[in-house]
């Protein structure tokens, strides 16, 4: 094979939205963790940091669909922030099974230390775009995530999460599904 044509063939990879977005998603991984280095965090556990923080009490599968994140990685992460002393864990009232989350000082800390790290990955991520791009960037990528969401491994059930505990956790039926997909294709 040519030198021309495997350039055109690994050119062709940046014509995938796919490998784009994974990229990207790299870029914004390295940026935080740069910018969060003093505090040895990650974007996940930012996030479910952030989601206890917001929602005393919630379980982790509750956290799991505020979050977007699967469930065999959850516990990990859990485990984590509690090992640091970040949050702590309690058994549920109604079914001492399921276990609580609750921040701690020290994660109410953590949160306000990093928020500028934080804040500043965010403005890193999008510096590249002019202002208006960056506002028309984020509605694309809010709209495309949204209607994607249902082939993510780990959905965001941000509804199911504030749903009722007997609720929770039941997947969409197909026809629920369907006129889902049909009323954000109408927006």
């Amino acid at each position: 094979m040519s030198r021309d044509n495997g350039s055109d063939a690994d050119s062709h990879l940046l014509e995938m939205p796919g490998h784009l977005i994974r990229r990207l998603q790299q870029i914004a991984s390295a940026l935080f963790l740069e910018q969060a280095k003093a505090f040895d965090f990650t974007p996940v556990q930012y996030a479910a940091l952030f989601a206890i923080k917001n929602n005393p009490g919630l379980d982790q599968t509750t956290l799991c669909n505020i979050i977007a994140l699967d469930r065999s990685t959850i516990g990990d992460v859990v485990g984590r922030l509690e090992k640091r002393g970040l949050i702590r864990r309690a058994n549920g009232a109604a079914d001492r099974r399921t276990k609580m989350l609750h921040i701690t000082a020290a994660g109410n800390r953590m949160i306000r230390d990093i928020d500028f790290a934080v804040a500043e990955t965010q403005r890193l991520i999008l510096a590249p775009l002019k202002p208006g791009e960056r506002v028309t960037f984020m509605q694309m990528l809010k709209h495309l995530v949204h209607l994607n969401n249902e082939h993510s491994r780990a959905p965001l059930r941000a509804n199911e999460a504030r749903a009722t505990p007997r609720s929770r956790g039941r997947a969409p039926t197909a026809p629920a599904r369907r006129q889902s997909r049909r009323q954000a294709a109408r927006r």
